[in-house]
């Protein structure tokens, strides 16, 4: 179980990283991960798709693709959702409650490596290697 306090140490351990509001983090002035509470035309959507209503903090993790973030939804969909609001645009919903703070850094770390400006991510990898 993640929370918002693991988000913040991860974001944290990033380059170039701030929180510019209560949970709103970018990397530069480009978004990376936002609490993301579900709106009335979310839960009327996914009632009308006849899915659960998920319950609890919520994060939005901006994901390199739309494929990634459909490829995580189909992995683990007790972990990762999507809402209409997020057709066409690279980022899931991350119940915070269901996910591993293990996984949650590796989530993070991608959505920092697609935000992050190329010339930091060739010195943030070539220090990893």
């Amino acid at each position: 179980m993640a929370t918002w306090e693991d988000v913040a140490r991860i974001v944290n351990g990033l380059p170039l990283t701030a929180e510019t509001a209560p949970h709103d983090w970018r990397v530069g002035k480009k978004l990376l991960a936002w609490e993301r509470p579900l709106r009335k035309s979310d839960r009327e959507a996914l009632t009308r798709a006849g899915s659960e209503i998920p319950t609890g903090d919520i994060l939005a993790v901006r994901v390199s693709d739309e494929g990634v973030k459909f490829a995580l939804i189909s992995d683990e969909p007790d972990v990762y959702f999507t809402t209409p609001h997020f057709n066409g645009y690279p980022a899931v919903l991350v119940l915070l409650a269901e996910i591993d703070p293990v996984a949650l850094e590796e989530l993070i770390t991608e959505a920092w490596l697609v935000q992050a400006p190329k010339r930091l991510v060739q010195e943030f990898l070539a220090k990893s290697s």
